[in-house]
C-alpha cells in the first residue's frame, strides 16, 4: 500500500484554520470589548493557538496516513483468523490500551482527583474507564461475530444506565456521563473504529457498513455503565464508614 506523507496536507491545514479561525475572530473580540490582556499574555496564547494549530494539522494528516489504514488492514487479517473467538479477549486488550492511552481521559482523571480533593484517585478512575471500554470493545466484538443489532446493546444499556443513577451519587453521576464524550476520543474514534470496519469487510455475511459501525456508541455507554457502578461501590463504603461512626459515637456516649 503506498502513502505518500504529506499527500492531501493542504486540505487538512484548510480544514484545521476553518475550526480555528472563529474561535481566534471571537477571543480577539472579548479582548478587545472584555479582557483587555497585556501584550506578553496575548503573546502566550497566540504560541498557544499556533501549536494548537499545527498539533491538530499534522495529528490528522498522521490519521489519514497511519492510524486508519494500519487499523482497517490489521481488522482484515485479524477478521480472517481460524479461531474467530479469539477476537474478544483481543477487543477487550484493545480497549483497555487505547482509553489508558487517551489523552482527553487522562485529562478528566486528573481533573476529578484534582477537584475532589483526592477522594476520586486518578488511577482508580482511569482504571475504571479501561475496564469498562476494554469490555464494550469485546461485546463489539461479539456483535460482530454473532450479527447481533447495535440497538440489542444500547437501548438496555441506557435502560440499565438511568436505573444504577438512582443508586449511584450525584457527584459519580456527573462524571459518568462526561466520561461517555471523553472516551470517545481519537485513539478511538480513529484506529479502532478502522479495525472493526475491516473485520467486519472479510467476515461472511456481515456488512462494513451495517456491522463496522457502532462501535463508538458501545463506547460512549460503557464509561457511564462503569463510573456510575463505582460510585455505588463508594456510596456503600460511606455508609459502612457512617455507621462505624455512630457505633463510635454512641460507645463513647455510654463510656461517659
Amino acid at each position: 500500500m503506498k502513502i505518500t506523507t504529506f499527500e492531501g496536507f493542504g486540505h487538512v491545514f484548510l480544514d484545521v484554520a476553518t475550526a480555528l479561525i472563529p474561535l481566534l475572530f471571537l477571543f480577539l473580540i472579548f479582548q478587545i470589548i472584555f479582557l483587555k490582556l497585556p501584550l506578553k499574555k496575548l503573546q502566550d496564547i497566540g504560541v498557544g493557538f499556533l501549536l494548537t494549530f499545527l498539533g491538530l494539522a499534522f495529528f490528522l494528516q498522521g490519521v489519514h496516513i497511519g492510524f486508519l489504514p494500519i487499523g482497517e488492514m490489521m481488522g482484515q487479517k485479524l477478521g480472517a483468523i481460524d479461531h474467530i473467538w479469539l477476537l474478544v479477549p483481543i477487543g477487550f486488550v484493545l480497549g483497555f490500551v487505547a482509553i489508558y492511552a487517551e489523552p482527553a481521559v487522562s485529562v478528566l482523571t486528573h481533573q476529578v482527583e484534582k477537584v475532589s480533593g483526592g477522594y476520586i484517585p486518578q488511577k482508580v478512575l482511569l482504571y475504571t474507564l479501561s475496564i469498562g471500554v476494554g469490555l464494550s470493545i469485546a461485546l463489539s466484538m461479539v456483535r460482530i461475530i454473532l450479527g447481533i443489532p447495535i440497538w440489542y446493546f444500547v437501548v438496555p444499556g441506557y435502560i440499565i444506565a438511568l436505573i444504577i443513577v438512582k443508586y449511584s451519587t450525584k457527584t459519580f453521576t456527573s462524571i459518568a456521563f462526561d466520561s461517555g464524550g471523553v472516551a470517545t476520543g481519537p485513539m478511538t474514534a480513529t484506529f479502532i473504529l478502522a479495525l472493526f470496519v475491516g473485520i467486519a469487510s472479510v467476515t461472511d455475511g456481515r456488512d462494513p457498513l451495517l456491522d463496522g459501525f457502532g462501535m463508538v456508541a458501545l463506547v460512549a455507554l460503557s464509561p457511564i455503565l462503569s463510573v456510575l457502578t463505582l460510585g455505588i461501590i463508594y456510596r456503600r463504603k460511606e455508609q459502612e464508614q457512617y455507621e462505624k461512626d455512630q457505633i463510635r459515637t454512641k460507645a463513647h456516649s455510654n463510656d461517659r
